[in-house]
């Protein structure tokens, strides 16, 4: 693959390594010899990522321009090169693999309202409105779970605590990590405890675990890795990094949280009290529209293959296993791999969750001291 020349110097400077293809500022439009592009910035893991790609190059002969980032900083490096790229942007398309920045865009003004018709006919009754953003910013699909991760040569599944609560325990102290949480999907499950908990029960409960010994990893799938060294024996991590895993033969396993509300109840502050454990954190992909992106049609026809059937079929297909939106690639995923049924899935309000990232931020650096 060639370098990358007019991202260079920014991305160095905000420590972001997930360029693989060239995209020179003199051709980011779909004007040149080369063909159509678009330019796609994502948090994607990299497997994954070359996957769909290449499906959606295999299907337009659009050339996809991808800038990725960190396994530590997840997310959070491109939203800010995102924002400051408002007023000049150079991506079309921005596919994150939680929804949380994702909202925050879209409340800074830089994506773009957008329809997808093949998207909205392909699921009777439209878009499931838990998975469409405010103002049709975003689209959600293909979701991921928060996860207690466990090493199965120390630990079955029955050994392992089945609230998040439980792992501030003194059995636990200095076997449990998870990733540092100021990024990513574990910014966002403080974010959501923040929202479902409260503040202070929030900051009650970090400071048990880092009284308790936990350890902080770069990512989660470095708490996978961390689990599979006998570094620690159980980590909070996500449902993809533990099937990755496992495909590649690791001794890790997962248990989704137990849920103690009521059966049917709404997973919301009003019925959460804190420090009460509410199942297992739901997490979609999002993609949305940039605004002023240099390809807008090309953008278009890259957000409707990611939100298609093909592709949740393709992703949950993968070793990540994302699971489906769509009641038919679900049930033959669960089927086919019935451990990946959430049986406690907790679905939230991405947006409230989303205006507590800085609240859980904050909490998180005064805790830990990072």
């Amino acid at each position: 693959m060639r370098t990358c020349s007019w991202l260079t110097a920014t991305i160095a400077l905000l420590a972001l390594t997930g360029c693989k293809k060239p995209a020179d500022e003199t051709v980011t439009d779909n004007t040149t010899e080369d063909g159509p592009r678009v330019v796609l910035y994502t948090s994607c893991d990299d497997y994954l990522l070359k996957e769909v790609v290449a499906e959606f190059e295999k299907r337009t002969g659009i050339e996809v321009l991808e800038v990725g980032d960190t396994e530590a900083t997840k997310t959070v490096g491109l939203y800010t090169r995102l924002v400051d790229e408002k007023d000049a942007p150079r991506a079309d398309v921005w596919w994150s693999n939680e929804p949380f920045y994702t909202v925050r865009l879209a409340q800074q003004g830089v994506l773009l309202p957008y329809v997808s018709e093949s998207g909205e006919q392909s699921i009777p009754g439209g878009w499931p409105e838990a998975y469409r953003g405010a103002d049709d910013l975003w689209y959600g699909f293909s979701n991921r779970a928060r996860v207690i991760a466990f090493d199965t040569r120390k630990l079955t599944a029955e050994q392992v605590p089945g609230t998040i609560r439980d792992l501030a325990e003194p059995e636990w102290k200095g076997k449990v990590g998870m990733a540092r949480p100021l990024f990513g999907t574990t910014v966002g499950h403080v974010a959501a405890l923040v929202y479902l908990w409260g503040e202070e029960p929030t900051r009650q409960w970090l400071e048990a675990m880092e009284a308790n010994g936990l350890r902080l990893y770069d990512g989660n799938s470095s708490v996978v890795r961390a689990i599979a060294n006998g570094e620690i024996e159980i980590g909070l991590t996500d449902t993809d990094d533990v099937w990755a895993a496992q495909a590649q033969g690791l001794p890790v396993d997962l248990v989704y949280e137990t849920r103690e509300l009521d059966s049917g109840s709404a997973v919301t502050p009003d019925t959460v009290f804190p420090m009460m454990s509410f199942g297992a954190l739901t997490i979609p992909n999002t993609v949305g529209k940039v605004a002023g992106g240099p390809n807008p049609d090309e953008a278009a026809q890259l957000i409707d293959f990611l939100i298609s059937e093909a592709n949740e079929r393709l992703m949950m297909t993968s070793d990540s296993r994302n699971v489906p939106i769509r009641s038919g690639p679900v049930s033959d995923l669960w089927t086919k791999y019935p451990e990946t049924v959430i049986t406690t899935a907790a679905s939230v309000d991405l947006e409230a969750v989303a205006s507590e990232i800085e609240t859980a931020r904050r909490l998180v650096k005064d805790v830990f001291g990072l």
